[in-house]
């Protein structure tokens, strides 16, 4: 079934609608944008064509700002711009955060205040729906001036250099341009400059990784909820009038799902009136935990929501004052300072998620399941490694959890001499977000061992379809064998959506 094509304005682009669009959805520019770009574009001619000294249109870069470029080789500034620039090292992006990229900086230009004519505006567009994707070394960017290193790897593309990917294969893309009836284009005044000029990779990345991040934090309730039921855990933490007397508003959706997961538990009824006063903070702090990662996100989606239909690069051109005005909108600090935050609030997902698995896996602790959920131990080491897997993730995460916007290295002759490290942030935080869905996916993975090992006794409606939605991938442990695939198949379940929608399905939609 042939994918909705997404419209770009510059104006009301949404998450979800990027990741369609990373996802493979076509794209095409509104015909306000098109027009806006027209009149935009005016504005520079008249500026190239007069005397007066205009950053970007008629001068160099950084500190060869200074330097006054005669208007026979405006063209070539451009193109020498380009070259230049393209200086990315490291790995490519993966082609889904390639096609995130192209939509957000024809989604920037679009906006009016870049200059640039229709023809390279829409030579994004025809990038994305020809599935030609450029190839983008991960790292070079330090989020000054944007991430001049990796969009000028695109902007080679726009005119005929550099490598692509296209119908599978890495090659020329002369070659692609060709296979797909393109032909290069010829950069004029400031057009080099505007295909670079902002922070379309930072914000790629995180955003993509921010809709994996939410998911994960619906996902964390269910598996906690799952551990609870294993350990004979007491779901009276949960109450609504606990919550309702601090009231941040990740930790009522939290609890509320919580209650919801856990309600008509067999097990809970089993041992209503056992002694244990309170759960280990892992069990009854759930919703605290949870909830504070829940309210982070949202902040971060905030500033990604405004950052992706905002004009950031430079200088910016106003219509109707027929004038441009240089200024610093391609400064990465909101974007950098928010995926710092992102990855710091996912990280305690997973700390804590580690700290369940571990309760159930220790026999002083799991209240009389076997050592590492195995009918043998001793013959047999069940989910003993698991754990330390689970383990070595959240280790590394705290690593990575290190604020990249802390830091600032001066560069381009010190004109440049605060950078916000922003593409650093981007992919430290989406490194963080992929070891939670392999925490998280062990977690559910030893919580369905555990309630195995509970039968006959059944958990909460929620809890029991999840359990059910685990073992349609992953059989029981009955005696030692390789996890590894096992922990892929969990994390996937947990990553693409599955934990959730069982879930859902037996008790309808959570928070």
């Amino acid at each position: 079934m042939p994918r909705r094509s997404v419209t770009l304005d510059g104006e009301s682009l949404t998450l979800e609608q990027l990741e369609q669009i990373a996802d493979g959805a076509p794209c095409k520019l509104s015909a306000a944008a098109l027009k806006r770009g027209d009149r935009s574009r005016a504005v520079v001619d008249r500026a190239a064509a007069g005397d007066d000294q205009v950053y970007g249109v008629n001068t160099g870069f950084g500190r060869l700002s200074r330097i006054r470029i005669d208007a026979r080789s405006l063209d070539d500034l451009q193109l020498n711009l380009i070259r230049s620039h393209a200086a990315g090292v490291g790995n490519p992006l993966p082609e889904r955060v390639v096609r995130a990229i192209l939509a957000l900086r024809a989604n920037c230009l679009c906006r009016g205040h870049s200059g640039i004519r229709r023809g390279v505006l829409g030579r994004m567009i025809e990038l994305l729906n020809a599935g030609i994707h450029p190839v983008i070394p991960e790292q070079g960017s330090v989020g000054a001036s944007g991430d001049l290193a990796p969009l000028a790897h695109i902007a080679l593309c726009v005119i005929g250099e550099g490598e692509v990917h296209y119908q599978g294969r890495r090659m020329k893309a002369a070659t692609a341009l060709k296979r797909a009836g393109l032909a290069p284009i010829r950069l004029e005044a400031k057009e080099g400059l505007a295909l670079i000029n902002g922070t379309q990779v930072m914000s790629a990345i995180g955003s993509l990784a921010l809709l994996r991040a939410e998911r994960l934090a619906v996902s964390a309730d269910i598996t906690g909820a799952m551990s609870l039921e294993a350990m004979l855990g007491s779901a009276r933490a949960f109450d609504s009038r606990i919550h309702d007397a601090r009231p941040h508003p990740g930790q009522l959706a939290s609890a509320s799902n919580l209650r919801r997961l856990l309600d008509e538990s067999k097990i809970a009824e089993s041992h209503a009136d056992c002694d244990r006063v309170q759960d280990a903070y892992s069990l009854r702090c759930m919703p605290q935990v949870h909830g504070a990662a829940r309210d982070t996100l949202a902040h971060v989606r905030r500033v990604l929501e405004t950052e992706i239909n905002s004009s950031t690069d430079n200088p910016m051109v106003f219509i109707d004052e027929d004038e441009l005005m240089s200024g610093g909108n391609f400064h990465g600090q909101p974007v950098s300072v928010a995926l710092d935050l992102m990855g710091i609030a996912v990280c305690s997902l997973g700390t804590i998620s580690e700290r369940r698995i571990d309760r159930m896996l220790n026999p002083d602790l799991s209240r009389e399941l076997p050592a590492f959920l195995t009918r043998e131990p001793g013959l047999n080491s069940g989910f003993m490694m698991a754990q330390v897997t689970a383990a070595a993730l959240v280790s590394e995460n705290k690593v990575l959890a290190h604020p990249a916007s802390v830091d600032s290295i001066t560069t381009s002759a010190s004109q440049e001499d605060h950078v916000s490290m922003g593409v650093h942030a981007a992919r430290k935080g989406a490194s963080i977000v992929e070891h939670i869905a392999r925490v998280l996916g062990i977690e559910a993975m030893c919580a369905a061992q555990a309630l195995d090992l509970r039968r006959p006794l059944t958990p909460g409606r929620g809890v029991a379809a999840a359990h059910t939605a685990v073992r349609s991938r992953i059989k029981e442990l009955k005696r030692d064998r390789v996890l590894a695939g096992d922990m892929d198949r969990a994390a996937e379940l947990v990553d693409d959506g599955s934990l959730v929608r069982a879930a859902q399905k037996r008790i309808g939609p959570l928070a």
